[in-house]
């Protein structure tokens, strides 16, 4: 692994993180209370969220992306790693969306369907970010 894999997924995981406050933290926390299953107690409140677990989540998310791109993909642009990205974060979200759906009272399926879109809007923006690093300085 090279310093500009860890720079792309370090630059991506901080867009993650500051992206996902607003939609998750912000915009659409009210959507996702409402949107809780039967399950009680399972949600940290905001006092007890534990931020730095956050920040390393969204760090390895981007970690992943920058390995694929770099190794695998060849991907060296923010439009290539933007609509990699999005198709990843829609796809791997859906996955665990409906597992956890199907298996737990955690969340109802309107809340199961809309975050693998969240997911992609992040997996978009990380992944553009992760790309347009990893091309950072290429000559066309």
């Amino acid at each position: 692994m090279n310093t500009k894999v860890l720079l792309a997924a370090f630059a991506g995981g901080v867009a993650t993180f500051l992206l996902g406050w607003l939609l998750y933290g912000m915009a659409l926390k009210g959507f996702f209370e409402a949107n809780m299953g039967s399950a009680t107690g399972v949600m940290r409140g905001d006092e007890d969220m534990q931020i730095w677990a956050v920040f390393v989540g969204n760090l390895a998310w981007s970690l992943l992306l920058a390995l694929l791109y770099s190794r695998w993909a060849g991907i060296t642009t923010f439009m290539g790693g933007a609509t990699a990205g999005a198709w990843i974060g829609f796809l791997m979200a859906l996955g665990y969306d409906m597992i956890s759906f199907g298996t737990t009272n955690m969340g109802t399926l309107t809340a199961s369907l809309v975050d693998p879109v969240v997911n992609a809007v992040l997996g978009a923006v990380g992944g553009g970010v992760v790309g347009w690093v990893l091309g950072y300085g290429k000559k066309p």
